[in-house]
């Protein structure tokens, strides 16, 4: 009988220099990337008084990431992982200084916000693919896990820093630029740290750019029906499931505590996705890791609805909390199978379709949560959402039964 592999240390990951200098850019990038969401978010909605407008924040970040996903993932395993995020983290810093310039001169065009987000949604639709296909390089195979664990934990913890600084900081100075030029700095600082990591990918894809080439990231998640029907799971869940995207309503007409509270309402969830991701570290490897999963996004739905019909500040960020421990169960276990199931030299690809998925679940989703609640009011629409992804849940252990036999997510 083999033995089993040994436990990494909880903290192996980080005994690596290039993974030290990549999750400390990944963290600055996400925490910016949070703050300008809610400086976005709140300054769209007093502008324009309509949660449309929030959903067409999502749509803008969206396209870009759904037309330029085979190109990116393709670039990913053709190039540099590394140049390819340098490229696009300086870029990102670019877009972001453009829009706090934009907020700073108070230009009346909407118009010219969403053409800038839309150019930022061309940067991180090829960023996400390298810097999710590098990870595997920047630490040995047996650590893999922890590494894919703690990357994880460190975006979640950004999630909670960046609502709560961007709302700290767009309470006491009023001005949505304030916000902007402290996410610039951060985005420029993530490009300076990349910048220092040792690590060059090798040509992992040397055939020309073809039709057949682009999509056989595609074509290898469709075949590989346990890590379609997990990043499915997540994006049909999310997609419905969604309230991010209303939070600014909630903060201003409903629970009435402002853009410091909506920050506290942006950090909650992902407070307990940080405090999930950390125990999922810490703790021995799951088991009957398909069923944990389909319960987790079950517990998101119900903790949805109680979200959308809560009226009382603490008990809604309670609610959040859970919602988004619950979530981060999901991702961990998605994350890990995409991985160590895919073949290096298709990791790019795999995890440009992957980010697709979650985009569409994230900014759709924002997108969706808008026009519903447009046009049957924000309660309603939240709780809609909740209930649909119960349903989702139930239907994709008919559709997809070999999720409830998934056991340890170790490679076999």
């Amino acid at each position: 009988m083999s033995q089993a592999p040994p436990v990494p240390h909880p903290r192996a990951a980080f005994r690596h220099r290039d993974f030290r200098y990549f999750i400390s850019a990944r963290f600055l990038a996400l925490t910016s990337h949070q703050m300008m969401n809610v400086a976005l978010g709140q300054w769209i909605y007093e502008w324009t008084r309509d949660p449309l407008y929030l959903g067409y924040v999502g749509l803008a970040l969206f396209v870009p990431k759904m037309a330029f996903t085979v190109f990116a993932g393709h670039t990913a395993d053709r190039y540099d992982r590394r140049r390819v995020i340098l490229v696009c983290r300086g870029l990102q810093f670019l877009g972001v200084a453009a829009l706090a310039l934009v907020a700073g001169i108070q230009l009346s065009a909407l118009w010219g916000v969403y053409l800038l987000l839309f150019l930022l949604g061309i940067a991180n639709a090829f960023d996400g693919p390298a810097s999710q296909a590098i990870v595997p390089q920047l630490v040995p195979a047996p650590i893999f896990s922890n590494a894919v664990k703690w990357n994880s934990s460190t975006m979640q913890i950004a999630f909670i820093a960046g609502p709560a600084a961007a709302g700290w900081i767009y309470a006491m100075s009023g001005r949505p630029e304030t916000v902007l030029i402290v996410v610039a700095a951060m985005r420029l600082a993530s490009f300076l740290l990349v910048a220092l990591i040792r690590n060059r990918t090798e040509r992992l894809e040397t055939s020309l750019m073809t039709l057949k080439t682009l999509l056989a990231g595609i074509r290898f998640v469709w075949d590989k029906k346990i890590i379609l029907g997990t990043i499915s799971l997540d994006l049909f869940a999310v997609l419905l499931g969604g309230a991010v995207a209303l939070l600014p309503v909630y903060a201003n007409d409903i629970l009435k505590v402002g853009a410091s509270g909506l920050g506290m309402l942006r950090a909650a969830p992902a407070l307990g996705a940080a405090l999930m991701a950390i125990a999922l570290a810490y703790l021995p490897p799951l088991k009957r890791a398909g069923e944990t999963m389909l319960a987790c996004v079950a517990l998101f739905g119900v903790a949805t609805v109680l979200f959308g019909v809560s009226k009382n500040f603490h008990f809604s960020l309670l609610c959040l909390f859970v919602l988004g421990a619950a979530d981060m169960v999901s991702v961990v276990i998605r994350g890990v199978l995409v991985q160590v199931q895919t073949p290096h030299e298709m990791r790019g690809r795999v995890s440009a379709v992957n980010l697709v998925f979650i985009g569409a679940s994230n900014e759709l989703g924002e997108f969706e949560s808008g026009l519903t609640a447009s046009w049957f009011g924000t309660v309603p629409a939240v709780v809609f959402g909740g209930v649909a992804t119960l349903l989702i849940v139930a239907l994709w252990t008919r559709l997809f039964p070999a999720l409830l036999n998934i056991q340890s997510l170790q490679k076999e």
